[in-house]
């Protein structure tokens, strides 16, 4: 279980950097669907207590918490669970610690976006202060060390994906279209035991999987893999001579 979302504030400055270069992506192709990034807009932006001048300041300029970034936010990472240990940048006096989006149960990437068991519940903190931490440690990014409940499994079945598109074009080391791939020859290899692609889908989404990047100097193809731990499963999911057992295994997600 682990929060998809922690992280300070940034300042003024950290905030300016991320508008400006997420805008500089954007006008690369700004008509893109899905757009390459999400700037600042009052739709649906909530403000809190704010009214006036400084309400419209942050309406204008609150970069959306969709993504990961220097000081944390939205990582996903099922391994920052119970007695994790986090470091995080603070840039801001008092550095406005933020933490929700509770996660029962994800496999690494969140591959369905609003991926995983999402979950009520609470999570008790300590906090430390390491005074110039970052200078110190040079930190540019989050870095944390696993707690003991980490999710651990010994036994797995490991996708392979390159970065090549399911239309056959080539791309260079692009470990998303890599990791893409290795996600749906999973969904492939998994119907062959009587599941839908959608099941497949969602259990991607949901078990504790372990996506790796494998392979990323050999150009062209960067390789990543996808690591699904086969106890999860009642039956027998590796390759024989015999093939895959097909069987109902029930059908509630259907395609719409």
């Amino acid at each position: 279980m682990h929060p998809g979302i922690v992280g300070t504030a940034p300042d003024a400055k950290l905030l300016a950097r991320w508008n400006k270069r997420e805008g500089e992506l954007l006008a690369t192709a700004p008509d893109r669907v899905p757009p390459l990034a999400s700037p600042p807009d009052p739709n649906g932006a909530l403000v809190g207590a704010l009214t006036g001048p400084h309400a419209e300041r942050v309406l204008r300029e609150g970069a959306r918490s969709v993504p990961p970034r220097e000081q944390g936010g939205n990582c996903d990472i099922k391994n920052l669970s119970r007695g994790s240990r986090l470091y995080l940048p603070v840039f801001v006096k008092g550095a406005n610690l933020s933490v929700g989006d509770l996660h029962f149960s994800q496999g690494d990437g969140e591959i369905t976006f609003c991926g995983g068991i999402e979950m009520a519940g609470y999570i008790d903190l300590h906090v430390d202060l390491i005074k110039d931490g970052v200078n110190k440690y040079g930190i540019a990014n989050p870095i944390f060390k696993p707690g003991p409940l980490d999710p651990r499994f010994s036994e797995f079945l490991v996708f392979e994906g390159i970065s090549v598109d399911d239309k056959d074009k080539q791309h260079y080391l692009d470990p998303f279209i890599a990791y893409q791939r290795a996600c749906l020859n999973a969904v492939e290899y998994f119907t062959r035991f009587g599941f839908t692609p959608q099941q497949v889908y969602l259990l991607l989404g949901t078990a504790p999987v372990e996506g790796r990047i494998s392979g990323i100097v050999d150009v062209p193809n960067a390789c990543c893999t996808l690591y699904v731990p086969t106890e999860i499963f009642d039956f027998d999911v590796m390759p024989c001579s015999d093939g895959p057992k097909v069987a109902s295994r029930g059908q509630e997600a259907r395609p719409t």
